[in-house]
């Protein structure tokens, strides 16, 4: 009954299929380079060590999106997590006095309160809280009462830093919301483990961990400090032995107090740096199927 009201629509032409040569398979796309995390150990002012490092990655165009770092690897990283390149790193390095970061007491729970250190680590990244920082950071503690590790990727960067680099004795603790934080070398010297969680499928770590020279008529200072490092290596060894890449800078006759010897610091860190390219580059190149 509708037959009046319809039209009849004219058929489309289609074109014959034709052939042709056999289709050419995509081409294998290259996959993304790994997420690379830097896991940076205590040691303090051997610390350095870390600047030359990073130094050597950054010549050869090897850039972290995540660091964590425990005690001077946390005052390294944080800076470098902020913005701050090597060279930048390494200036400041050279300009800093010791003043500048030590405040001394005779009435805390250690010789030194850390409020220097925080200020000094809260100037220099602009005051921007651990979340707003360039790149993604961790700072490494302990805390105290329970014994455990905690990563701090949040809050003041400043007071984050300074319950990271308190070592016993030497710092008085850190009290953060309620909770006393020493150095997160008593629990995890050199922070693979963090960095994983973070997100990073190849981790460099960076050992600064130095045995005790056995030296006689040091300071005591620098006795509490080596006996930190002696408590700190067996959980160390047992954390580097997870990372892709572990990078030990020659510094075993530096002394953990030793600030005039920043400049060979850094150029132990360099070194180690440098000799470690390769191997880092074949495995970023192993992980993009490039290899």
């Amino acid at each position: 009954m509708f037959a009046g009201a319809c039209s009849v629509l004219p058929e489309r032409a289609v074109t014959a299929p034709t052939a042709g040569a056999p289709l050419e398979p995509p081409a294998r796309q290259p996959k993304r380079a790994p997420r690379i995390g830097l896991a940076l150990g205590g040691g303090a002012a051997r610390g350095f060590a870390h600047i030359g490092v990073i130094k050597a990655l950054e010549t050869n165009g090897i850039e972290a999106e995540i660091v964590a770092g425990t005690s001077a690897g946390a005052v390294v990283g944080s800076l470098y997590a902020a913005g701050h390149g090597a060279f930048d790193l390494q200036k400041l390095a050279f300009e800093l006095e010791k003043s500048a970061v030590t405040d001394w007491s005779l009435f805390e729970r250690g010789w030194v309160k850390g409020e220097a250190l925080e200020r000094f680590i809260n100037e220099h990244v602009g005051n921007r809280p651990i979340e707003q920082l360039k790149r993604r950071f961790c700072a490494v503690a302990t805390d105290l009462q329970q014994g455990r590790m905690t990563a701090f990727s949040s809050g003041s960067t400043g007071q984050a830093v300074r319950a990271s680099a308190a070592v016993p004795g030497v710092f008085a603790p850190v009290l953060i919301r309620g909770v006393e934080y020493v150095d997160g070398g008593v629990s995890s010297p050199v922070p693979v483990r963090v960095a994983r969680q973070m997100g990073a499928e190849l981790v460099i770590a960076v050992d600064i961990s130095a045995r005790p020279s056995g030296k006689r008529g040091r300071g005591s200072l620098d006795v509490l400090l080596d006996a930190a490092a002696i408590m700190g290596n067996r959980i160390a060894s047992v954390e580097t032995a997870e990372a892709e890449i572990v990078v030990r800078p020659a510094v075993q006759g530096l002394t953990a107090t030793a600030f005039e010897d920043r400049h060979r610091a850094i150029l132990e860190g360099e070194r180690a740096g440098f000799a470690a390219i390769a191997a880092i580059k074949q495995r970023i190149a192993r992980t993009q199927g490039t290899a």
